[in-house]
């Protein structure tokens, strides 16, 4: 076996309950986790593209701790990290909490097709209603997408068209073949390294993390 990652525990000050993972491949499974498999098929990158570290986020909709996540911690490493050009991340979807946020993650994409995938990313977060609280609707996505400035027409043909939805399952499938399986979770990595947190973890993990790639 060729070990390309190594497990590092971290505890920072009184937290429990942190974890970050590197990963170990074999000859199986070294073609999956590279850079570029990684990235195929996710979000449009929310930041430079050639900044050395990436986030890639697996996310839900839905997800509470996701929500917690894009409301606090991300906003401090956009305007410290991103910004600066030092990170850059990017968004797959693991829709745990079942069809309400398999349609949510399609209506991104559809946002995407009209390049404002971050902007209703961020809607829908914006308007975040719990977990299975029935928040996500048609009538609601398509308010969302207003709100956005989308072609409202398009997005609607979009989503009755299902175009998406194969994209979703597959990203679904990719995920728990690379082992996720929580949200949120993040791979961190650079062309060398690749480190997994698990969970909404404080933003001190996520420095640490950086000072390890």
């Amino acid at each position: 076996m060729k070990w390309y990652y190594l497990s590092i525990p971290i505890i920072i000050g009184i937290m429990a309950g942190i974890f970050l993972v590197e990963y170990q491949t074999d000859s199986n499974d070294s073609e999956i986790l590279t850079s570029e498999k990684l990235i195929e098929n996710g979000s449009p990158f929310m930041g430079n593209v050639d900044a050395p570290i990436t986030i890639l986020e697996w996310g839900d909709y839905q997800c509470t701790y996701c929500y917690k996540f894009h409301q606090n911690t991300l906003n401090i490493i956009n305007e410290k990290f991103i910004k600066t050009g030092k990170v850059k991340i990017i968004f797959k979807d693991f829709p745990l909490n079942g069809p309400d946020s398999k349609l949510a993650a399609e209506a991104s994409y559809c946002a995407q097709d009209q390049q404002k995938y971050w902007e209703y990313h961020d809607e829908l977060y914006k308007n975040w209603g719990g977990e299975r609280t029935g928040w996500v609707t048609r009538e609601a996505l398509t308010k969302f997408a207003e709100s956005t400035e989308l072609n409202i027409e398009k997005f609607n043909k979009c989503l009755d068209d299902q175009k998406y939805q194969n994209k979703v399952d597959s990203l679904h499938k990719f995920g728990k073949e690379i082992g996720i399986d929580a949200t949120p979770s993040f791979l961190v990595f650079n062309d060398e390294k690749i480190i997994k947190i698990r969970g909404n973890q404080p933003l001190e993990v996520f420095l640490k993390t950086f000072d390890e790639l």
